[in-house]
């Protein structure tokens, strides 16, 4: 009996080998497709959507915009074309969590600097206190690649519309008048196609290595749509 099994040793472990290659093989075949939704005004939190878009169901892209960075160059949608992105609202003298929301740029800046697919956007509340000087202080301290990461300020209305009417990541505090402040821990991972694809917490470590993972996907499936 001994002699039996010992004679085909080999031919079991081939079998084997076989075996978890055609698992795998099936595995991934059944394995779902990697997917990130692709959200609409009316699945957003009502109190983060203006009242004007609540009822939206489809074709939402984030609007047109012109406002100036931290190098005093305008920026515009066009700077974005069939790039992925993340956007978030800041403001430079914020001592609560703005300073955190920056190190976890900086961390997702580090992780693509090399990748010309993926940008960020920061766009600060306060544009009458971070003018363009103010802002490249803040982006030099802070560590900013100007190629991979704009700082925008410009017209105060501008912004505010477009974290209600666009990026739906705060709860209103007025159209952008003199007394009006936004402050927002969200962040927003746009696609090529100017469409918003998830929300992060641009506080939480956990919400940060997730969105790192979520542009590995969100590249996946853009490579797979060309």
């Amino acid at each position: 009996m001994l002699q039996f099994f010992a004679k085909f040793k080999y031919l079991a472990i081939v079998l084997l080998v076989l075996s978890a290659i055609i698992v795998t093989l099936i595995y991934q075949q059944l394995k779902p497709a990697p997917n990130l939704s692709i959200y609409q005004p009316n699945m957003v939190n009502t109190e983060l959507v203006d009242s004007t878009m609540q009822y939206v169901r489809k074709y939402h892209k984030i609007a047109d915009f012109k406002l100036i960075n931290q190098n005093g160059d305008t920026i515009t949608q066009e700077d974005y074309t069939d790039k992925i992105y993340i956007a978030d609202f800041f403001f430079t003298t914020c001592q609560t969590i703005c300073p955190v929301m920056t190190d976890h740029m900086k961390k997702i800046q580090d992780e693509f600097k090399d990748d010309d697919e993926v940008l960020l956007l920061s766009h600060t509340v306060t544009p009458e206190i971070d003018s363009v000087p103010q802002l490249k202080k803040y982006a030099r301290k802070k560590g900013v690649i100007d190629e991979k990461w704009n700082l925008v300020t410009g017209d105060k209305k501008q912004i505010y519309e477009l974290a209600r009417k666009s990026y739906f990541v705060v709860k209103s505090q007025g159209s952008g008048g003199p007394y009006d402040m936004i402050h927002t821990e969200n962040f927003a991972l746009i696609d090529n196609e100017r469409r918003i694809r998830k929300f992060y917490d641009g506080t939480d470590p956990d919400a940060i290595d997730e969105l790192i993972e979520d542009i590995a996907t969100l590249k996946k499936i853009q490579s797979g749509q060309n």
